[in-house]
């Protein structure tokens, strides 16, 4: 969190001048916790609700649920300042608030692979009964084209008599580095259905424009979508690159060169071309289905994006066939799996590749031991029975025909070629991430396959 924290006087100076703002967040997920704190960073007055009184419980107290770099400082030290609360009770919070965010999930639905709006309907409503003045009700959750006007009917049917403003202020982090993302965004984008909303929601993000940080000042139906359509476009340049890597493999040439080679056109950019075993997470798969499945309601389908969500799909099997292949005879050998989280610096399992891996690694008979040094205990209720959890990186490691790195955190980066094979009785090296040096592994007798390498 180092460069994004203020300073002992900052919040008072931002806040010199103006009036606090009160603002609620309804569900103290990944998304309303981040945001809340951050929110409360920048001297708001934050009650963030939940309908867990167990978890509202164990923030209170300093305990966060979710595994996000200097969050739990972030949030200790805020509720110690009194700006940030939690509390399970809707009324309570939104007595005297300015704002109302819905931070509530919106998973795929089963069957269609749309965003399912349960939550965020019955939150609203929620809201809206229990609010006595006027506010502006703000969606944080990711939702499809139209949510907006649908929330604006819904309001007005429960609560006519009540002034109510529609906004859309759509988040853009990264887990791993959400706080940074929330302190010093690319830009910040707001959709809003009149003056009083887009005046708010300015008030509330007046130190990031202190910092000339972009605000996209739009329709609420043009911020919904902004939001899909720059995941989806991420999610393609992921699942490109991936093909290219294969197309590289046959060829002889290095997916690393072209991708840099590509990366320096300033139309293009470096970022999201690095080869790996497919996208995952909480929202590149989510977003993308419910993107592909609007365009199709609205007449307007977008080919690119299905195919973009077949090929991922496809490419977390095929990883999986690569180690069988390279065991030749897979059933009894021993697999040893270095990462499980979708990413680096998170326990989130929402989509990793392991959960396509590894069922299919035992499937075919492997025998298959893996370590995460933070997601392991998420990784047991997702994947099958049979896989064993080991306490470091050489316990599964040791003994094992195949080493696969599937999640590139630092300490596997640093994993010295001679140790690992040393510990191994095979010697089969599937880096799924192009961590490792590829001619030391090979020096250090181990055969090594990375992506897109010749």
């Amino acid at each position: 969190m180092a460069g994004f924290r203020s300073r002992p006087g900052q919040r008072a100076t931002i806040a010199e001048g103006r009036r606090v703002v009160r603002i609620a967040i309804i569900g103290a997920g990944y998304v309303g916790l981040v945001s809340g704190a951050c929110f409360a960073e920048f001297g708001t007055d934050v009650v963030a609700v939940d309908s867990d009184a167990a978890k509202v419980a164990a923030l209170t107290a300093g305990q966060i649920p979710i595994y996000e770099p200097g969050l739990d400082r972030l949030v200790a030290d805020n509720v110690a300042e009194g700006r940030l609360h939690f509390t399970t009770d809707i009324a309570a919070a939104v007595k005297g608030a300015e704002a109302v965010f819905l931070a509530v999930g919106t998973p795929s639905r089963r069957g269609d692979g749309h965003a399912d709006l349960t939550y965020v309907f019955a939150a609203a409503e929620q809201v809206a009964r229990a609010a006595t003045a006027p506010f502006v009700l703000v969606t944080k959750s990711t939702v499809p084209v139209g949510t907006g006007a649908q929330l604006k009917e819904l309001v007005r049917r429960v609560r006519p008599e009540l002034e109510i403003h529609i906004a859309s202020n759509p988040e853009f982090l990264r887990e791993g580095s959400a706080i940074g993302d929330f302190m010093r965004p690319d830009r910040v984008v707001i959709g809003a259905d009149s003056d009083r909303a887009f005046a708010v929601l300015r008030r509330l993000y007046r130190p990031l424009y202190l910092i000339e940080t972009p605000i996209v000042a739009t329709s609420i139906a043009t911020a919904e979508l902004i939001k899909y359509a720059a995941n989806a476009f991420l999610a393609m340049k992921v699942t490109f690159i991936n093909q290219v890597a294969d197309l590289c493999e046959r060829v002889g040439a290095d997916v690393h060169d072209v991708a840099r080679g590509m990366g320096l056109d300033g139309r293009i950019g470096r970022k999201f071309l690095h080869p790996g075993p497919g996208y995952g997470g909480s929202c590149f798969p989510k977003d993308t289905l419910a993107l592909a499945r609007t365009a199709r309601e609205a007449n307007a389908p977008m080919t690119l994006v299905e195919a973009t969500i077949a090929a991922n799909d496809a490419r977390k099997l095929a990883m999986a066939d690569r180690v069988i292949e390279a065991l030749g005879h897979p059933g009894g050998k021993v697999v040893g799996v270095l990462g499980l989280a979708f990413k680096p610096e998170t326990d989130d399992m929402r989509d990793a590749p392991a959960l396509a891996i590894l069922p299919r690694l035992i499937e075919a008979g492997c025998t298959v031991r893996a370590f995460d040094p933070v997601a392991m205990e998420n990784a047991r209720r997702l994947l099958p029975a049979e896989v064993s959890y080991c306490d470091n990186v050489m316990a599964a490691a040791t003994g094992a025909d195949a080493v696969v790195l599937l999640t590139e955190w630092n300490e596997f980066r640093a994993l010295a070629p001679a140790k690992l094979k040393a510990a191994m009785r095979g010697k089969v090296v599937l880096d799924c991430r192009n961590a490792w040096d590829p001619e030391a592994m090979r020096e250090a007798g181990l055969s090594y396959r990375g992506i897109g390498r010749p």
